[in-house]
């Protein structure tokens, strides 16, 4: 869709009394959501070519640790006969290479995490589903979910949305997540910055983490 197209859509969709804003909260969290090698190894048959996001996803890391704001990630993996991925394998057959053990489930080490920072282990898209996401952020009285990683029209707007059902308010920072074509992935960002979320720049978030006050762990 052309610059002019999506200028019309969004107005429409304002007319229609979509496209609020949810803003920041004063208590953040930050999910890395499946920035592991199976999606960023060019030599994966699931990965694409995320250096960007993941250096942009870097980027929010280090300002979020300076600021004591807590980091978790997220990876998917499945047992040896990957019964546990159930249909989600028929979709997408590539995911049989996630098993338990394998260098296709580990985090990036660009993402340089730290040994407090947890990672959940899921089988399908939202970082929720499956997990106890929903309740280590209450656990931590986090109000506001920063939420980058791979795939946008995926696994990402899966979180988002569910960050929405949870109660909790969802940021996009928009160079820090990333799809493996450009239609879904432009789609998905205009879709969840009209009725799940903010999406804002890399920018805005770092200059947010910098005006709050330092949370000690």
């Amino acid at each position: 869709m052309s610059g002019s197209g999506q200028n019309d859509v969004r107005e429409f969709y304002q007319r229609q009394g979509l496209a609020g804003r949810v803003g920041f909260g004063g208590a953040p969290a930050v999910v890395v959501v499946d920035y592991y090698l199976g999606s960023t190894d060019p030599a994966s048959p699931l990965a694409c070519n995320l250096d960007k996001p993941v250096a942009e996803t870097a980027r929010i890391l280090e300002a979020a640790r300076a600021a004591g704001i807590p980091v978790i990630f997220t990876v998917v993996e499945y047992g040896a006969d990957l019964k546990d991925a159930g249909h989600f394998l028929a979709k997408v057959p590539s995911l049989k290479v996630l098993v338990a053990g394998s260098r296709w489930v580990e985090l990036d080490p660009r993402l340089g995490r730290r040994a407090e920072e947890p990672i959940l282990k899921k089988h399908f898209a939202s970082a929720f589903f499956g997990t106890d996401l929903a309740a280590r952020l209450r656990a931590l009285g986090v109000d506001t979910l920063i939420v980058t990683g791979y795939s946008t029209s995926g696994c990402v707007r899966a979180t988002v949305v569910d960050a929405l059902q949870n109660g909790l308010r969802a940021i996009i920072p928009i160079e820090a997540v990333a799809d493996r074509a450009e239609p879904p992935h432009a789609a998905s960002l205009f879709d969840m910055d009209a009725k799940y979320g903010d999406v804002v720049p890399v920018a805005t978030v770092l200059d947010y983490f910098a005006k709050l006050p330092r949370r000690e762990p």
